[in-house]
């Protein structure tokens, strides 16, 4: 638990660094003071390395996040010279829509062998703000992730697009091998099978049930809008939470109360295009599990091909 807490507290810390050099910007700013952190707008997107993962063959796969700093401004910045990463080779899995606030572990890098002592560089620009970056590389212990069950043994969801095909699990996940097909405004159903494998003693009350999953689906890129919608074999969702936590789930999320099963959710593209959907899905519910501690998500990607 000690090497979880000092990789959150590591990665929080770089955060607050670069949001630090970036004070004096908004120095005029009645909405930006000095312990500020967040705005309604105007704030730049920051680049975070989660930690990485030591694959024992030699390779290393490392886990990005980012800060959006609005509140309300999601940003979309398309791949080329403001959304990069070097060395080229690596390119191109990185997001291009920035939703809101902190997003953990939304894609990785796996680096081979042959490169295990260096880095790679993920580069940020957003309109009107300076270059941001952060490096990726195997380091020191305290950015070392792990795959390995919690103390109530949770693990990473396992997930798959169809019937006997290829599983993905941890940050790492799957990119589906089919390409969905879609019109401009016709809703389109992706859909998500999975299944909590972890292994809890049933005799603590807080596992006498299964623990629920939650699927989100989000645009991961693509140059126009994407509607979600509750796909029609769906139940009616219901509060999740008690008391001040409670909550409604989102209009792109869906729970799996029984810890397993299949996931549906309507997509409506507004525009022509290639898009790539991230699915992730999570066991959050536990008490062992939790962005913060880098455990327990599956994020899955799937390309979509939209014609007008």
């Amino acid at each position: 638990m000690k090497k979880i807490r000092t990789v959150a507290g590591m990665a929080l810390g770089a955060a607050l660094v670069v949001a630090s050099a970036i004070m004096p910007a908004y120095a005029q700013d009645p909405l930006e003071r000095p312990l500020r952190i967040n705005a309604p707008t105007g704030l730049p997107v920051i680049p975070i390395m989660e930690g990485a993962y030591d694959n024992g063959d030699g390779s290393f796969t490392v886990s990005f996040g980012y800060l959006n700093r609005n509140e309300e401004e999601v940003l979309e910045i398309p791949l080329g010279p403001n959304n990069y990463i070097e060395p080229a080779q690596f390119d191109g899995m990185q997001p291009t829509r920035f939703e809101t606030r902190r997003q953990t572990g939304i894609f990785t890098v796996t680096v081979p062998a042959s490169m295990k002592g260096e880095s790679i560089w993920w580069y940020i620009k957003t309109p009107g703000h300076a270059m941001m970056k952060v490096p990726g590389r195997l380091g020191k212990m305290g950015y070392t992730l792990d795959m390995t069950p919690r103390p109530q043994g949770s693990l990473s969801p396992r997930a798959w697009f169809k019937e006997g095909g290829a599983k993905g699990h941890d940050p790492m996940g799957l990119m589906a091998e089919d390409i969905v097909s879609a019109k401009v405004g016709e809703p389109t159903t992706l859909t998500i099978h999975t299944e909590d494998i972890s292994v809890r003693d049933t005799s603590d009350p807080r596992y006498e049930k299964p623990v629920p999953l939650s699927v989100t689906w989000w645009k991961h890129q693509g140059a126009g809008d994407v509607a979600f919608a509750l796909h029609p074999a769906m139940p009616e969702p219901k509060p999740i939470g008690t008391g001040r936590r409670e909550r409604m789930p989102e209009i792109n999320e869906v729970r799996l109360d029984e810890g397993n099963g299949t996931a549906q959710v309507l997509a409506t593209f507004a525009a022509p295009g290639e898009y790539l959907i991230r699915t992730q899905v999570d066991n959050w519910d536990a008490s062992d599990s939790s962005r913060g501690d880098q455990c327990c998500w599956t994020n899955m990607f799937q390309k979509v091909t939209v014609s007008p």
